[in-house]
């Protein structure tokens, strides 16, 4: 992951890029509960998780996961936390996931990054905690 031509956040081997979108309504009690989810969900190879595989995650706020688009022609971002809500928690999800013992890389929060990914197979989850 790049932000203006410097690389802010990388993992070498295979793990989980995780798009974290906060909603509105998200508070610092979900950090916890989101780190365990990301960090056990059997979601690699012959059902590993990160935690099993020490695999590392790479975590990338995103805003634009809670877009609504079921009215005209422009999304409405009404459900996703305003960055002084969302910094904090997508901050206390990546402590709590480093506290368990993931290896965590990160983008920069709020900044235009260029995200390149290879995905091992067609596989998307969406994880609602």
């Amino acid at each position: 992951m790049t932000v203006g031509g410097e690389v802010v956040g990388a993992i070498p081997e295979p793990g989980l890029l995780v798009l974290l979108g906060i909603h509105i309504d998200d508070t610092s009690d979900k950090a916890d509960t989101m780190a365990r989810k990301l960090h056990e969900m059997r979601l690699l190879r012959d059902e590993e998780s990160c935690a099993t595989a020490d695999a590392p995650l790479l975590v990338v706020s995103q805003f634009t996961l809670y877009g609504d688009t079921r009215k005209g022609r422009r999304p409405s971002w009404t459900a996703a936390a305003r960055p002084e809500q969302a910094e904090p928690l997508v901050d206390a999800v990546v402590a709590a996931l480093r506290q368990r013992g993931a290896r965590v890389e990160t983008g920069r929060f709020g900044a235009t990054m260029q995200v390149h990914s290879v995905g091992d197979g067609p596989f998307t989850v969406l994880v609602d905690v």
